[in-house]
């Protein structure tokens, strides 16, 4: 069977966030039909929306090798957060885990509950920069653009306002 390459991302802001990432990688690594093939650092970033007073987050990336398809694989991540004590309570609030499909292959998805790439990651350095370190050149298919280049520009868009 062959398989496909997606990007996830990766953000926890309760509890003890390292433990949390750590875990959610684990449980992917023992899926089946998934294989991890690249795992970015991790970064502290502050919360982006959401209520005022949350702690800063832990986020990072992750490269899969998956033989699921799209629907599939978002299923298998909010089973995991599930599994790891994620409540959705609060719309952008704090929690355990957070596992954003991003981008699956070179697809553009819009279904309803699936949209891939995932519709905010180009305008958020906390997910384009552990993305740009393990996948600088993997292409956005909607705007043709790869992630370093994505990055750039929102740096540099960052620093003129």
């Amino acid at each position: 069977m062959t398989s496909t390459r997606a990007y996830i991302g990766l953000g926890s802001n309760l509890g003890d966030r390292d433990a949390a990432l750590r875990a959610a990688i684990a449980a992917l690594e023992c899926a089946p039909g998934v294989r991890v093939a690249a795992v970015s650092g991790f970064f502290e970033t502050k919360p982006v929306g959401g209520p005022a007073g949350q702690g800063d987050y832990l986020n990072a990336a992750l490269g899969l090798d998956v033989v699921l398809a799209p629907r599939a694989l978002l299923e298998l991540l909010l089973a995991v957060e599930k599994g790891l004590g994620r409540t959705r309570e609060i719309r952008f609030g704090p929690r355990t885990i957070d596992l954003d499909l991003l981008l699956y292959d070179e697809e553009c998805i819009e279904e309803p509950g699936l949209e891939v790439p995932h519709p905010r990651f180009r305008e958020r350095l906390f997910v384009l920069e552990p993305l740009a370190e393990i996948a600088p050149g993997a292409i956005d298919p909607c705007s043709g653009r790869t992630i370093a280049d994505l990055l750039r520009d929102l740096k540099a868009r960052s620093t003129d306002l």
